[in-house]
């Protein structure tokens, strides 16, 4: 009987170590914690670590150690240099022997949904776009889609447990963490533990529209990548509603680096945002989703309009944010 609790998954070297295996390390040798890769969670024989980025949660800082209540060091995975294209491909791999992938026919998802070769689901309202174009991209490549249609019905039951799950409650958080909601719950329904993500994209290859203005390129992207934390501490309340994680191959360690080395000037070129990534991506899926401009998650699902317009049936014509605070009141009884 295993006296260790792990939560995701670990690697060394690009191998996947079975439960045995981590425990064995952490009862007999735990400073070979500070090795592992991986999105995880563990504690056990005194000692308690959480990966490097901290993609999954757990009581205890990202990317440490602590054994015996004493910080032993930084959990920092020691991985060689590789291409875009191979680090890529390996995050995938290493996260593609379980779960579900959550598509939406971007070229993020769309692509780590061709490389796991997984079952997928798509999110929206009847008719929204990221329904249409998930639809489109799963048969092009083949692939098993599920589409669930929400209703504005179940979003508006849905909001104040999403609003009492997530860290920060302005109307950009709360419509996607919504929209992850019902990923998320269609994943718990059909026995998931894992929901494959495009996570992170953007704010590695610069994917954003604003970044095509900005004239401070650099300084934006690496604002944005130190606020991922927050997005995942906001994704993953949303999954762990629903007995669920999300995992994010783009933020695997082999990916980050590899994106970081990358210039920002060669991330946005010509009016055109991602161009690293989607010149990996066609070689691996049709330039049409490689090169595809897909609206925001909140945008493509529909769950902004809903969200405004419940918003307007309550009252509050100009502040999607005084319905938020409205029905956080209202779930907490204030």
């Amino acid at each position: 009987m295993t006296t260790l609790k792990l939560s995701g998954w670990v690697e060394v070297d690009g191998q996947r170590l079975s439960l045995q295996d981590i425990e064995t390390i952490v009862k007999d040798c735990p400073d070979e914690i500070l090795k592992f890769g991986g999105e995880f969670f563990l504690a056990g024989y005194g000692c308690r670590a959480r990966d490097h980025f901290g993609i999954i949660p757990g009581n205890c800082p990202k990317g440490t150690l602590i054994c015996d209540g004493v910080v032993r060091g930084e959990i920092n995975p020691q991985v060689p240099d590789l291409a875009l294209e191979e680090a890529i491909v390996t995050a995938v791999q290493l996260r593609s022997d379980e779960g579900v992938t959550a598509l939406s026919g971007g070229v993020d998802s769309t692509l780590v949904a061709c490389l796991a070769g997984r079952e997928c689901v798509a999110v929206g309202l009847e008719g929204s776009h990221d329904l249409r174009q998930a639809r489109h991209a799963a048969d092009v490549l083949g692939l098993s889609l599920t589409t669930v249609t929400i209703t504005p019905k179940e979003i508006e039951s849905a909001l104040p447990a999403v609003i009492g799950a997530i860290p920060v409650t302005d109307p950009v958080n709360t419509s996607i963490a919504l929209t992850q909601y019902f990923v998320a719950r269609f994943a718990g329904e059909h026995g998931y533990r894992r929901i494959l993500t495009g996570q992170g994209a953007d704010e590695l290859f610069a994917g954003y529209s604003r970044y095509l203005e900005t004239p401070t390129l650099e300084d934006d992207l690496e604002r944005d990548f130190l606020g991922l934390g927050q997005q995942a501490d906001r994704d993953q309340a949303v999954a762990a509603l629903h007995g669920t994680c999300l995992s994010m191959p783009y933020m695997d360690v082999r990916v980050v680096r590899a994106a970081r080395a990358i210039p920002a000037a060669e991330k946005v070129q010509g009016g055109r945002r991602k161009v690293p990534l989607r010149k990996v991506a066609e070689r691996h899926i049709p330039a049409e989703f490689a090169w595809y401009e897909k609206k925001a998650m909140q945008y493509g699902s529909g769950v902004w309009k809903v969200l405004q317009k419940l918003a307007r049936k309550k009252g509050y014509k100009t502040s999607i944010q005084d319905y938020i605070d409205y029905s956080s009141g209202k779930e907490h009884g204030h």
